[in-house]
């Protein structure tokens, strides 16, 4: 477990001081997967740099697995370091060596036997699906190839927490969706704690459980994924999801719309079910789909509609209300004319 407690950063300039990361309080539960979300400059680099310590806080405290980093000095915190792993958006892997004495770098530098380090290399090469390029130097990798390299690296010493900064954002989709899936995998093989920072929802909506959301050095919104997605608070949060899932619709298309507009949500199992055909059989209302997508969290569906309903007015209440019965979240965009 993972307890961060009114930590704050400020960086000196020229100008002044400048808070990086301005009294945030988190909680990240042992096994789970913690994603940080924000815009660049929102703090979210130096919070989780000062998790590990690469970054001494200015205040606050920083427990990991009961351990208050913040007291340790020296070979103390040298030793607690070993237990948490970090993975970079531009990989730091060093060009004269081949993948295998990456890997092995990092354990000779925590004092690994050296009978134990070829074994130990195999393991973590055979885990990121890389037993083949063991050999070759990082140049003749992929981008892909690369990150899982650093991901072996950093798995070397069987920490406990792996910390990953930006770790896909200089990746295609399709390679990013590999090493989410693999850091999914080997956070449920291994239960290591991940905490993952990020600009894009779609990560966090990947294989995160829980997030937080910074603005200026401080969380504006925190909780499960599924559940901000769902029913999100903060504006900077809802900006965000809308660029996962958007109900833009065009103009031309609205001004044609003379009944009610709604949008509908549906959690859980809900999702699946055929509640909007129901309504439009039982109430004597047309129903005309504007916009809609079912997004996966969690595996769990999370139903998006953006409807125009047609009918006497007390018909379209009575089917609202019904909807709102078997479980839909119903807002009213528009009346109708």
């Amino acid at each position: 477990m993972i307890r961060i407690n009114d930590l704050s950063k400020e960086y000196e300039t020229k100008k002044g001081s400048v808070i990086g990361v301005d009294r945030v309080n988190l909680t990240i539960n042992e096994g789970e997967v913690f994603g940080i979300v924000g815009y660049s400059g929102a703090g979210k680099s130096s919070l989780l740099r000062c998790i590990n310590l690469l970054e001494r806080p200015t205040s606050g405290k920083i427990e990991v697995n009961g351990l208050d980093l913040t007291k340790l000095r020296g070979e103390q915190l040298r030793k607690a370091r070993l237990k948490i792993g970090m993975i970079f958006q531009h990989f730091y892997l060093i060009s004269q060596k081949t993948v295998a004495e990456n890997i092995a770098f990092a354990l000779k530098a925590a004092d690994t036997p050296k009978e134990k380090i070829a074994t130990r290399v195999l393991e973590l090469l055979e885990m990121v699906g890389l037993t083949d390029k063991k050999d070759v130097y990082p140049a003749q990798l992929s981008g892909g190839q690369k990150q899982r390299v650093g991901i072996a690296r950093a798995l070397a010493n069987n920490p406990s927490v792996l910390l990953c900064d930006e770790a896909t954002s200089a990746l295609d989709p399709n390679t990013t969706l590999s090493i989410l899936r693999l850091l999914k995998k080997i956070n449920r093989e291994l239960n290591i704690t991940i905490v993952l920072i990020t600009h894009e929802m779609n990560v966090v909506k990947e294989i995160c459980d829980r997030m937080a959301v910074m603005q200026d050095g401080r969380v504006v919104e925190e909780g499960m994924v599924y559940d901000i997605f769902s029913n999100p608070q903060a504006d900077l949060t809802k900006e965000f999801i809308s660029s996962v899932v958007s109900f833009e619709v065009p103009q031309s298309i609205l001004d044609q719309v003379t009944g009610r507009i709604v949008k509908v949500l549906f959690k859980g199992n809900v999702a699946g079910e055929g509640v909007i055909s129901d309504m439009v059989q039982n109430f004597d209302v047309r129903g005309n789909f504007l916009h809609g997508s079912i997004e996966y969290i969690q595996e769990v569906p999370l139903g998006l509609f953006l409807m125009e309903i047609q009918g006497q007015p007390e018909n379209i209440t009575r089917a609202i209300t019904y909807m709102e019965g078997r479980g839909a979240q119903v807002e009213v965009v528009r009346s109708g004319h």
